[in-house]
């Protein structure tokens, strides 16, 4: 099998041109590798037309991406196989895209058609997945056509594509911000959308996009709320976290009567015992005043319908339905999200930590939610060391004079725990609890002092931190205690051990007037090897005893501060010279040194033991700022309750609004044909009825492919209901077509007031008359047609009669760029246009001479004019060292090529630089992407020296940048060479009148709003520079940078040029309009997306020279 020599040959290094390249895994071998064909049975098999081959192929290709090894020689050859029936080839093959998109940009974008014609392809996840990888390719130049994907798969039938457009929109935001107001525009369409599998991904595009348009939601409210239960698992999570912030603006406090008894509460369990409460009396006054609390029935509806989901199996949903209680509902309701807490607790440590970090701030406020689970929070000795600090958090938190005996004997069983980081963590929790509940403090405090004797130093160490804050409360009462640990400076090394009791000793050293001197005594002899924290404490000691016992401790400080004053701190040589002067009288001393003893000795309030997620319920519970207790990036704050309720009245939906209908009639039709409501809810039925004949009638020359079977059949079904009744023959189709028209004709020379309900009868009968076709896949395409008839016909009343002319006209008669997009809405590979004649290309005053002697009824079709000869650019396609004295220069002559109006003609002159004759010029071998052609120029058999040769060689490019490659060959050469075309070569010139010229400026527009294909509109601001002041530099740079036509215009700031691309004949209107000072707008509407941003690329970087 030709497959198996590869996995050596990746290995290898060459590029498709045969040239050695070097590995880029020094491991590979690539160095001495003489494997010059690397990748050709990868292409081999990418290119056959077996499945099998190609999965197997492309899955090697991913697994290369997935080594590391380059893999972008192989772009060409995967970009072909999109087309791919094979889903499975066709998923690896978008992997693949979306890897080197990014990268390799201009290789990127010759994929864009292929996916443009996927997001049209019958199957859902085609046209799916087609969105997904245009979303993800980060190439700014495309967003115009991103954006265009988006609002038309916001209408597909599909509510997995809506879906996936939906996730599509945060992407282009991220890549493009200064698409805002589209983007809320269609996030305001999808969520209307009443199915479920759309409903979470839209409101995660709201959070990102427009978090803060708050008026979007009102009328979805209830819907959103009711969709709730069936919406997937993170899309509940979306909704709900997005809901919580919308009650807390539209929605009173279910709790405003209690915040009093609240915040007293709090006080108590934070402050002392002996605390008076003599303000209870007036708090309760305060809370008979208020109002009774009514709860609005939205805000019930919200609470009624998350409820359930407490017990789903997702611990995420589960999470945010608490946090949308805790934040949202009664306190008496908030109990029930306890217990569905408590059973998260039995999930994976992941989810323990994160529950037990919200139940931890929950615990504070509600207490008594959690009490009756206290058992749950035991903690066992195989929970994770983060795991059990958060618990011992929850117990501290319910400790209250009921259960602390309980949870005091838990804490001495964690005291002999061999991780000593909980140990830390108890003997802290321990001292909380003696804070907060005053008559367990001497117990608590006699079972810290025994820790004092532990062999642990660090269980020893955090013992004394502890005992010294609550020594505090009670220090004269505890006077051995004090003296206990002065014992303990010879053993403890702990820094912050040591300097606790420094600091207790200096602070109640009159109530041990003994030990404290004896204690600076041995500081003294070791405080140069001290850590700073201790060093500072000692100074306060020695600078205390000074004050109050200086008899037996001024040569001690002296000595200290001789000490502080040269160490390398400059933290402790400040506060010696500091203290020095403050407490040592000198003459210079101020007034400061006689209140020395009241600021050293000043009396200090006790700590408060407080828990770290005391501050933490600012932040919505849930969110990943309340995990790190900071302001994450892309958090939204939850907003204070109103002090008044807003209107609920702007949650009241009557009737649900897809789409904006201005009149009954739109209305009307978008309920007869939902299927292509927003682009047929633009226009009336009565344009309908005027552009369904010329629809029907074209319906034979049109492709097959016209769009999804299974989307087609459904609108047949839905006329069939409309119109009760069964198949009709040809025949009668073909009669009511005739008296449909002598109809309509009877009615335009008539005008009477009621045309437009004679049409709209008319409109119906067309749409019988059609549906049996549409059993033959044509009743979409017929009802396309129309629909871009009637945005083509809807502008002013002379529109509307070059339109009536032009049914009049046979269909063969009509040619030219507007009846080749009609015929086209829906078909993958356009038909190549009518050739034009060389007699069509006539000059411009000629045409304008016979524009009003038109022997039809129809208009003069924009014709060809003849090419825009100007300062022609010259490109080198062959220098004359890598050529060996072989120069070859080519440029574009911008005349059409005789051989086939499809292909550029290209002029090509070579010379021959050298001493010898070249034999047998010729092209050879061309390397061209699929639909590209190209015709050779005749063989040179002698190029004697020096002398120059020139020839015209044509190439098909397909509308498309994409370079040609061939090779260039002599006698004994061959040169590998490309020509690669900038946009503005690949459309030749055509004339068209002003009023021509809006009329199809204005239908391709419309056509890209109603997004029925890739048409569009790209507007850019620039600025002219000096040389570009006048009209005749203006129009030079233009034609210079495309090979466009002027078109007439009236106006004098303006600029209009039209052109067709070679190949497919779409139309291409440039309008330049200057305004103010040397500002200047260019407008470029074009059926190509990519040629029109291309283009406006070119033209802006031309004027700006």
């Amino acid at each position: 099998m030709a497959a198996s020599p590869a996995y050596g040959e990746e290995k290898g290094g060459s590029s498709s041109l045969g040239e050695p390249e070097y590995g880029h895994d020094p491991a590979s071998g690539g160095i001495f590798s003489s494997d010059y064909k690397r990748h050709d049975d990868l292409k081999e098999m990418l290119d056959s037309n077996k499945d099998s081959l190609k999965l197997e192929a492309m899955k090697r290709i991913v697994a290369m991406i997935a080594r590391g090894k380059n893999a972008s020689d192989l772009f060409p050859a995967v970009v072909k196989n999109v087309a791919c029936k094979n889903i499975e080839v066709k998923k690896l093959v978008y992997v693949y895209l979306v890897r080197y998109a990014e990268e390799q940009q201009d290789l990127a974008l010759l994929s864009i058609s292929t996916f443009q014609r996927g997001l049209k392809d019958p199957n859902q996840l085609i046209r799916a997945s087609a969105l997904r990888v245009l979303s993800s390719i980060r190439v700014p130049i495309i967003v115009p056509i991103m954006m265009l994907a988006i609002k038309e798969a916001a209408s597909d039938m599909s509510p997995y594509v809506r879906k996936t457009a939906a996730h599509a929109i945060p992407k282009l935001y991220s890549l493009d911000s200064d698409q805002k107001d589209q983007l809320i525009e269609v996030i305001e369409k999808l969520l209307a959308d009443k199915t479920t599998l759309v409903a979470g991904s839209v409101v995660m595009a709201f959070e990102e996009v427009c978090p803060e348009r708050i008026d979007l939601i009102h009328k979805n409210y209830r819907k959103l709320c009711n969709l709730l239960i069936d919406v997937e698992e993170w899309g509940q999570v979306v909704i709900i976290n997005m809901l919580t912030r919308y009650a807390r603006t539209q929605f009173l406090s279910p709790n405003q009567n209690e915040s009093l008894l609240e915040e007293s509460t709090e006080k108590a369990f934070y402050g002392s015992e002996e605390e008076d409460t003599k303000d209870t009396k007036a708090e309760a006054a305060s809370l008979a005043k208020r109002k009774p609390y009514v709860m609005d029935p939205d805000h019930r509806l919200l609470l009624r319908n998350t409820k359930p989901l407490l017990q789903s199996r997702n611990a995420a949903v589960v999470m945010a339905v608490a946090q949308l209680y805790f934040h949202l509902a009664p306190k008496a309701e908030v109990g029930v999200i306890a217990k569905a807490l408590v059973r998260l607790l039995r999930s994976h440590s992941e989810v323990q930590y994160v529950v037990l970090q919200n139940v931890a701030t929950m615990s504070i406020k509600r207490r008594g939610m959690f009490e009756p689970y206290l058992k749950s929070f035991y903690i066992r000795s195989t929970d994770p060391t983060q795991i059990k600090i958060l618990k011992l958090e929850v117990l501290t938190n319910l400790a209250n004079e009921t259960n602390i005996s309980t949870i005091l004997r838990e804490f001495q069983t964690y005291i002999r725990s061999m991780d000593k980081d909980f140990v830390a963590a108890t003997i802290q929790a321990i001292g909380r609890c003696a804070t907060n509940i005053g008559k367990v403090r001497d117990t608590c405090l006699n079972g810290l002092v025994q820790l004092l004797s532990n062999r642990d130093e660090l269980v020893v160490a955090e013992s004394v931190v502890v005992i010294k804050k609550l020594l505090q409360m009670q220090p004269a009462q505890h006077s051995e205690i004090i003296k206990h640990m002065a014992k303990l400076t010879d053993n403890i090394q702990v820094p912050m051990a040591r300097a606790s009791i420094l600091w207790l000793i200096g602070e109640y050293c009159e109530h041990v007037p003994k030990i404290a001197p004896d204690v600076l005594r041995k500081m003294a002899k070791s405080f140069t090897n001290e850590e700073d924290i201790v060093k500072l404490q000692v100074i306060n000691l020695a600078a205390k005893l000074y004050l109050t016992n200086s008899k037996q401790s001024k040569l001690l400080t002296q000595y200290i501060l001789n000490l502080a004053k040269y160490d390398q701190n400059y933290d402790i040589r400040d506060r010696a010279r500091f203290i020095r002067q403050l407490i040592v009288p000198t003459e210079k001393s101020g007034a400061l040194n006689k209140y020395a003893k009241k600021l050293f000795l000043a009396q200090k309030p006790a700590p408060i033991l407080e828990s770290s997620f005391k501050d933490r319920d600012h932040f919505q519970l849930g969110s990943l700022s309340h995990l790190l207790n900071a302001k994450a990036v892309g958090y939204q704050e939850l907003p204070d309750w109103p002090d008044e309720a807003p209107d609920p009245s702007v949650r009241n939906v009557e009737v649900p609004e897809w789409t904006k209908c201005t009149s009954r009639e739109k209305r009307k039709e978008k309920v007869e044909k939902p299927f292509y409501s927003d682009s047929e809810g633009e226009s009336g039925p009565t344009e309908s009825a005027d552009s369904e004949p010329e629809s029907v009638s074209e319906e034979s020359s049109s492709s097959s492919s016209s769009g999804s079977s299974s989307s087609g059949s459904e609108e047949e079904e839905e006329e069939e209901e409309e119109e009760g009744s069964g198949e009709q023959s040809e025949d009668k189709e073909e009669e009511q077509k005739r008296s449909k028209r002598k109809e309509k004709e009877g009615s335009r020379k008539a005008g009477s007031p009621s045309e437009e309900e004679e049409e709209e009868e008319g409109a119906k009968k067309e749409k019988k008359a059609v549906a049996p076709q549409g059993r033959k896949g044509h009743a979409e395409t017929s009802s396309e047609e129309a629909s871009a008839s009637e945005s083509s016909s809807s502008g002013s009343d002379s529109g509307s009669e070059a339109e009536a002319k032009r049914k009049k006209a046979p269909p063969s008669s009509r040619a030219g760029p507007k009846e080749i997009s009609l015929l086209d809405l829906d078909d993958f590979t356009p038909p190549p246009p009518q050739p034009v004649p060389s007699s069509s290309i006539i000059s411009s005053s000629l045409v304008t001479d016979l524009e009003g002697l038109t022997l039809t009824d129809t208009s003069l079709a924009p014709a060809l004019l003849s090419p825009a000869f100007g300062a022609v650019r010259t490109y080198e396609l062959l220098h004359r060292m890598a050529g060996e004295g072989l120069s070859v220069e080519y440029c574009f002559s911008r005349r059409p090529f005789l051989g086939d109006p499809h292909m550029l003609a290209i002029q090509i002159q070579i010379s021959n630089n050298t001493d010898a004759e070249v034999k047998s010029l010729r092209v050879s071998e061309p390397k061209l992407l699929s639909g590209m052609r190209i015709q050779e120029f005749p063989e040179i058999e002698h190029l004697a020296p020096g002398d120059t040769a020139s020839v015209v060689m044509g190439i098909d490019f397909c509308d498309s940048t994409q370079a040609a490659n061939f090779q260039l060959c002599t006698h004994t050469r061959h040169f590998y060479v490309s020509i690669q075309p900038p946009v503005g070569e690949l459309m030749a010139p055509v004339f068209m009148s002003e009023n021509e010229f809006k009329k199809e400026q204005e239908h391709l527009a419309r056509l890209g709003e109603g997004k029925l294909t890739g048409m569009s509109e790209i507007t850019e601001k620039l600025t002219l520079t000096e040389k570009c002041q006048s009209d005749h530099a203006i129009v030079q740079q233009v034609t210079s940078a495309a090979n466009v036509g002027r078109v007439p215009c009236g106006a004098d700031n303006e600029y209009r040029f039209a052109a067709k691309t070679v190949t497919s004949g779409s139309l291409v209107l440039i309008t330049l309009e200057r305004r103010e000072g040397t500002a200047a707008q260019l407008t470029v509407n074009s059926e190509k997306m990519v040629i029109g941003t291309m283009l406006v690329k070119d033209i802006v970087q031309a004027l700006a020279q």
